[in-house]
């Protein structure tokens, strides 16, 4: 039986178990299963532990153990690779906010999980460190980009482990390893103090957990309002936890899709684990349309990349400045040369024109959010894929090692191909992060070959709160389905 964070927090508060012996079971845990499942790529040391205790806090989670991601999670003095070859030896010079308000909640960081190189993937197979599989079937992938923050949790190594959602990065693998992952309005939680835009709002640093009391308690420790951040959002004062013991309000109209937003195919798994969650909706009173925001999802997910693509160049300007020469193709995967090289050509023009498309999709699906109070869709449309399946062809694959010879539209319509096959399983998650709306992915399905596939559940801006009482409901009328049954004190 798997415990989360918020009870292996009262049982050191009861003194029914020691933070030292919760670490030393993490680290048996760790020694265990890693080696099949390749969830954490970095250990800290016992200096780097014993520091770690001493800096978390006296918050809800006080001595529960737990891992950052290995991606834009800064710890200072540990690596900061972005599981990339070229950043093999980087080491963060300071610890960012985001990790600081961990580390405030009490959670004791005792290492890094693996990720794809510098998360451009829905699954994680980074060539430095490796392929990341999943615990519920372990010729699968856990997904991406926080691929190895849901297999630690899936496999129950910790309760809650750090990850981040830049186009689906917490909900896909949340999805895939059956766990729940919230994706929080844009400015809920703290940045900087560098990488403030984070994909120009597009990602934001949250965690993935075993119960939607973690995933409240969680959101009320990292909410804030940072008047130096680009992107604000206003405090939830009545607190998320607090919202829990609210039963969802009776009138609330909830629309569903199980189409893709970009037009491809959906399988009948994804569909049953909708039709599913709106029977249950129906049983318990709601009211429940066929809806979806009229937002034009192919021509979004083009402007998403030509943010991709400029966000690429410019991070690679800086990296060239510091190595103090040009990158080149044997410096990093094909993924990211291609991605690279396509933002090298982006014109201003071409990237001020993809936010303003972003900011009309977000006033599109806002006024959705006046007809209804939440959207509910597949998490995914597959179920995850297996860790040697081909996702490119070996044409595409051609292309991307001649993509030099190409123009600025040749090249962003090769990423558009490159990326297809991926895209195909999981279009559902990235609207949300061009809008900036909160998102939510939840464990309720089990597919007949034994792989979880989860739905989601999206709302208007700010309202997290509708959210995690409806995750509630779900959970306390035992619609979730785990690797491990979690035991809740």
């Amino acid at each position: 039986m798997a415990y989360d964070a918020t009870s292996l927090a009262k049982m050191i508060r009861d003194k029914q178990v020691s933070v030292s012996e919760l670490i030393e079971q993490t680290q048996r845990k760790i020694d265990e299963q890693n080696p099949v499942l390749n969830a954490v790529t970095h250990r800290r040391s016992q200096t780097g532990i014993a520091e770690s205790i001493a800096d978390s806090g006296p918050g809800p989670f006080a001595g529960v153990p737990s891992l950052l991601k290995g991606l834009g999670q800064q710890l200072g003095g540990e690596p900061d690779t972005a599981s990339s070859k070229l950043l093999k030896d980087n080491v963060a010079p300071l610890t960012d906010n985001y990790v600081k308000s961990l580390q405030k909640a009490g959670l004791v960081l005792l290492g890094q999980t693996n990720a794809p190189e510098f998360g451009f993937k829905n699954i994680t197979d980074p060539d430095l460190y490796g392929p990341t599989r999943n615990p519920w079937n372990t010729d699968f992938s856990a997904g991406g980009s926080s691929g190895g923050a849901a297999s630690a949790v899936s496999a129950d190594i910790v309760p809650i482990a750090a990850a981040s959602d830049g186009g689906g990065s917490i909900r896909i693998p949340a999805s895939f390893s059956g766990l729940i992952g919230l994706k929080p309005t844009r400015g809920r939680v703290s940045v900087g103090p560098d990488g403030w835009r984070g994909w120009q709002g597009a990602s934001i640093n949250f965690a993935l957990t075993r119960s939607v009391r973690d995933t409240a308690t969680l959101l009320d420790s990292l909410q804030t309002v940072q008047l130096a951040a680009p992107f604000q959002t206003e405090t939830y004062k009545p607190g998320f936890l607090k919202t829990l013991s609210q039963s969802v309000p009776e009138k609330i109209k909830i629309g569903y899709t199980t189409e893709s937003p970009v037009d491809t195919p959906v399988s009948d798994d994804a569909k049953q684990a909708v039709k599913d969650a709106v029977e249950f909706l129906n049983q318990q009173g709601f009211s429940t349309y066929e809806a979806k925001p009229q937002t034009d999802g192919i021509a979004l997910m083009k402007f998403y990349y030509i943010m991709n693509g400029g966000e690429t160049a410019a991070m690679f300007e800086s990296i060239n400045h510091n190595l103090g020469r040009e990158t080149t193709i044997d410096d990093m995967e094909l993924t990211t040369w291609t991605i690279y090289q396509a933002g090298k050509l982006v014109t201003a023009a071409d990237y001020s024109r993809s936010l303003g498309e972003w900011d009309k999709a977000s006033y599109q699906a806002d006024l959705f959010y006046n007809d209804y109070d939440l959207f509910l869709s597949p998490a995914t449309a597959y179920p995850a894929p297996k860790i040697d399946q081909e996702l490119m062809s070996q044409a595409t694959i051609d292309k991307m090692k001649n993509v030099t010879e190409l123009d600025k539209q040749e090249r962003l319509d090769l990423i558009w191909e490159f990326f297809e096959a991926s895209l195909t399983l999981s279009p559902f998650t990235q609207q949300a992060n061009l809008t900036g709306q909160p998102a939510i992915s939840l464990p309720t399905h089990v597919t007949k070959d034994g792989l979880p596939l989860g739905i989601e559940f999206t709302s208007r801006k700010g309202n997290e709160a509708l959210l995690l009482q409806m995750s509630k409901l779900f959970e306390d009328e035992h619609q979730f389905k785990f690797l491990h049954p979690t035991e809740q004190l």
